[in-house]
């Protein structure tokens, strides 16, 4: 989430969480990585049919339903190991939210996130899902879970990937939507003003936090930077100022969220564990997992304990 830089050392967590660099300049952004090959992909017939311009959804494999949500600025390559592996079992869909990543943006500065959790629910509906599983990586985490709340007829299940239900609170407890608005508006503004040197600049220093591995690293400042920055500023603002734990209680759908920790330049184990198991104490059943020696790409940083989570959350 939104960064200044006279911010300590527990806060950083925020870059950890939104995706969201804003360093000197006030820039955010964070996307993930995986190999992009501009090359034509399987997809499914319904998926063809669907249209819209909030997202896109490419499919791959054949089996019980997945869907998968990238988050701020990312695109859906974040999620290009894990799909393939998963395909051999599942229909996994892999989708991209219009405005990041070089998916186009048509909006302005208008509303982002409840128009992105109308498209999924139709996306779910026209093409006859059942109950699918969602799985989100940081913002989109909040989406699924948001999904889950508004649509519970719609979701199966959901699994949030280093995300909260008010990435606000990363500041601290006595934070509240009314005491985030400021920073919510300068890290928008931030967003719209910086310059594409200064931009790239903020992506290179923050990209250091979001991941341990280095070609990750280098392809987040890629994808930011191929991300349209009304959307960003958008999605931004909206982002700091959504609090999801009111509806945490009355949940039903199984909820399973999986967060790292990292000694070495990372959130201590500690301060982790405090944070998740504070902020999503009221939801009944919820399944925690940390993950050791990883920043906030999880699948990318570790990869073969992250498939092993999704392994036993979509059996169970």
């Amino acid at each position: 989430m939104f960064h200044p830089r006279h911010i300590g050392r527990s806060t950083t967590r925020a870059l950890f969480i939104a995706s969201a660099l804003i360093l000197a300049a006030g820039a955010v952004a964070g996307i993930a990585r995986a190999e992009t090959a501009d090359v034509a992909r399987p997809q499914d017939a319904a998926s063809q049919d669907f249209v819209s311009d909030r997202l896109s959804v490419e499919v791959i494999g054949a089996g019980p339903d997945v869907i998968l949500i990238p988050g701020f600025a990312s695109s859906r390559e974040v999620w290009r190991n894990e799909a393939t592996r998963l395909s051999a079992t599942h229909r996994v869909h892999m989708i991209q939210l219009a405005g990041f990543a070089g998916e186009p943006w048509v909006h302005g500065d208008g509303p982002f996130v409840q128009p992105v959790i109308d498209a999924l629910a139709g996306y779910i509906q026209q093409t006859g899902l059942q109950r699918p599983a969602v799985i989100g990586h940081s913002m989109g985490g909040m989406s699924a879970l948001m999904l889950a709340q508004q649509r519970p007829d719609l979701v199966g299940r959901v699994m949030t990937v280093d995300s909260l239900p008010f990435f606000s609170a990363l500041f601290g407890p006595q934070v509240t939507v009314e005491t985030a608005r400021p920073f919510a508006a300068q890290a928008a503004a931030g967003m719209r003003a910086a310059d594409d040197a200064g931009f790239r600049v903020g992506q290179e220093q923050g990209a250091v936090g979001l991941a341990i591995d280095p070609a990750t690293r280098t392809a987040m400042v890629d994808w930011s930077m191929a991300s349209d920055r009304q959307a960003l500023a958008a999605a931004i603002g909206e982002i700091m100022l959504t609090d999801l734990r009111p509806g945490l209680a009355s949940m039903t759908t199984p909820v399973w969220a999986v967060y790292a920790a990292d000694a070495n330049g990372g959130a201590p184990a500690p301060m982790a564990d405090a944070l998740w198991s504070r902020e999503y104490a009221t939801l009944p059943g919820v399944t925690l997992i940390r993950v050791d020696d990883s920043r906030h790409f999880i699948m990318a940083d570790q990869p073969q304990r992250f498939a092993g989570i999704v392994d036993r959350f979509l059996a169970e």
